[in-house]
C-alpha cells in the first residue's frame, strides 16, 4: 500500500486526542476521560456494487445460452458461485467488526493523498485483507465437499494451490505488522509458492509457435524443472506487481477485479471451446478459484472505493496475486495472464530503476495533493500513475483510479483481441 502513513501500536496506547505522552498514565486525567472510541466506518456503497453487478450478465449468458456445457461441469461452477455470494455477505459483515479490532491495537494509517483536509485526518483501518483471506479461504474448502472426491486427481493440487494462498496471506499479514524492507518482500511470494511447486505433477512442456517449428526442429519442448523455475518467478511477479500499482482509493482492489473478471470470461469461453476433458477440467479448476476471490473482493472494494473506509494493506495485495497466479498455473493460461497484466508489467518497467537503486527511491512514490484544488499531480517517480498524471494533467483520485481501471480493462480486451487474430497461426 502506498496511500497510507501507517502508524504502528507501542506498548504504550497512542492517545487518540492528545499529543502529550504522559496523559496515558492519569487516568483521572479530565481530556482522557473525554475522549471517546473511534466512530464506525462508512457502511459499504451498494449504489457502487449494483452498477459492477451488470457486468455478471455476460459471464452466465456464456454459461447458459452461449456454450453448450456439460450439465455436471455447470452445476458445480453454479454450486461454487452461490458459495462465493455466500462468502460475499459474509464479508461485507466482517470487515466493520475486523476494523475495530484493528483500531484497538493501532493498526490504522492516515490517507496522504487526502492530506490537508478534514480525512486526512480520519485514521483508516489497515490490513483489511485478511478479512478477505479468511472468507476467501473458507469458501474455497467448503466447496471440496461438493465437488471433489477423496481420489479425485485435481485434489492433491487444489489443497496446494490453497496452502500457498493460505501461506502468501499470513506472510501478507506480517508484512503489515512488521513492515519489512521491500528486499524481503521479493523473497516471500518465493516461500509461499513451495507448496505449490512440490505438489505441482502437471506436465512441465511448452507448445513451440508455429513460426518457430522450422527452425527449431520440434513442437513441445519438455522444460523439466526450468517450468517449475518459471511458476515460482511467476508467483513473485504477481503478488509484488499488484503490490506496487497502488497509491489510490479502490486501485489495488479494482485491478484485482477487473482481471479476474478477465479470467473468468477466458476459462468459460475455453471450456466452451474445447472437447478435451482434461483441459476443461483444468479451467474449471481456475473458475473454483477464482469466483470466490472476485466476489470478496467486490465485498472489500465497496468499502475501499474512493473514499476509502479502510485500506487492503499488503495482506491484500499479496493473497490476491498469489490467487491469480496458482489459477494462471494450474489453469496452464501463464501467457495470457501476463498480457492481463500488462498495466502492470508497464509500472514495472517504470517503476526498474528505482526498485534497483539506480534512481532513488523515496517510501512513497505518490502523487503530490493539492488541498487547495483537491487535484493530484504527477511527480517524476516511475509508476504508471505518475506517468498518466503527467500526460493527462492534474486528476482527482476518484477520477485517475477510473482512467487506470479503464486503461486495465483495455489491456485485457487486447488479450482477447489477440488470441483470436493468433489463433490457429500462433499455436
Amino acid at each position: 500500500m502506498g496511500t497510507r502513513k501507517r502508524l504502528v501500536s507501542s506498548s504504550t496506547s497512542e492517545p487518540s486526542s492528545s499529543s502529550n505522552p504522559q496523559q496515558t498514565t492519569q487516568p483521572n486525567n479530565p481530556q482522557q476521560q473525554q475522549q471517546s472510541p473511534d466512530p464506525p466506518i462508512a457502511p459499504p456503497k451498494w449504489g457502487f456494487l449494483l452498477k459492477l453487478s451488470l457486468f455478471s450478465i455476460p459471464y452466465f449468458y456464456l454459461i447458459y445460452f452461449h456454450f453448450s456445457i456439460d450439465s455436471e461441469l455447470r452445476r458445480s461452477i453454479i454450486i461454487n458461485a452461490g458459495l462465493s455470494l455466500a462468502g460475499f455477505f459474509v464479508t461485507v459483515r466482517m470487515i466493520p467488526v475486523a476494523s475495530r479490532y484493528v483500531l484497538k491495537r493501532n493498526l490504522f494509517g492516515y490517507d496522504i493523498n487526502k492530506k490537508g483536509t478534514l480525512q486526512g485526518n480520519v485514521k483508516v483501518p489497515e490490513s483489511l485483507g485478511i478479512v478477505v483471506g479468511i472468507v476467501f479461504l473458507v469458501v474455497a474448502i467448503l466447496f471440496q465437499y461438493f465437488n471433489f472426491t477423496a481420489d479425485s486427481n485435481w485434489l492433491v493440487e487444489y489443497n496446494a494451490a490453497l496452502a500457498c494462498v493460505c501461506f502468501m496471506t499470513l506472510l501478507g499479514f506480517v508484512d503489515d505488522v512488521l513492515d519489512v524492507p521491500w528486499r524481503v518482500k521479493l523473497v516471500l511470494p518465493s516461500i509461499a509458492a513451495l507448496p505449490l511447486l512440490m505438489a505441482y505433477a502437471g506436465h512441465t512442456t511448452i507448445v513451440i509457435p508455429k513460426p518457430l517449428v522450422p527452425h527449431i526442429g520440434i513442437e513441445i519442448l519438455d522444460l523439466g524443472w526450468i517450468y517449475k523455475l518459471y511458476m515460482g518467478l511467476l508467483a513473485v511477479f504477481c503478488t509484488n506487481s499488484i503490490n506496487i500499482h497502488a497509491g489510490l482509493n479502490g486501485l489495488e482492489v479494482g485491478q484485482t477485479v477487473v482481471i479476474t473478471y478477465a479470467i473468468l470470461i477466458h476459462n468459460i469461453m475455453q471450456i466452451g471451446a474445447s472437447t478435451d476433458p482434461e483441459y476443461k477440467l483444468a479451467h474449471a479448476f481456475s473458475i473454483y478459484l477464482v469466483q470466490p476471490l472476485l466476489a470478496t473482493s467486490l465485498a472489500l472494494l465497496s468499502y475501499n472505493w474512493y473514499p476509502s473506509s479502510v485500506f487492503v494493506g499488503d495482506t491484500y495485495t499479496y493473497f490476491a496475486g498469489m490467487t491469480m497466479a496458482v489459477v494462471g498455473i494450474l489453469g496452464h493460461f501463464s501467457e495470457t495472464l501476463l498480457i492481463f497484466f500488462l498495466p502492470q508489467v508497464l509500472n514495472f518497467l517504470l517503476s526498474l530503476p528505482q526498485l534497483s537503486g539506480y534512481i532513488p527511491c523515496p517510501r512513497h512514490r505518490l502523487p503530490r495533493f493539492d488541498p487547495q484544488t483537491g487535484l493530484l499531480t504527477g511527480t517524476n517517480d516511475g509508476t504508471l500513475v505518475n506517468f498518466f498524471l503527467r500526460n493527462l494533467g492534474p486528476k482527482s483520485e476518484k477520477s485517475l483510479c477510473i482512467y487506470l481501471l479503464i486503461f486495465q480493462g483495455i489491456a485485457c480486451c487486447f488479450c482477447f483481441l489477440l488470441r483470436y487474430l493468433l489463433a490457429g497461426w500462433y499455436k
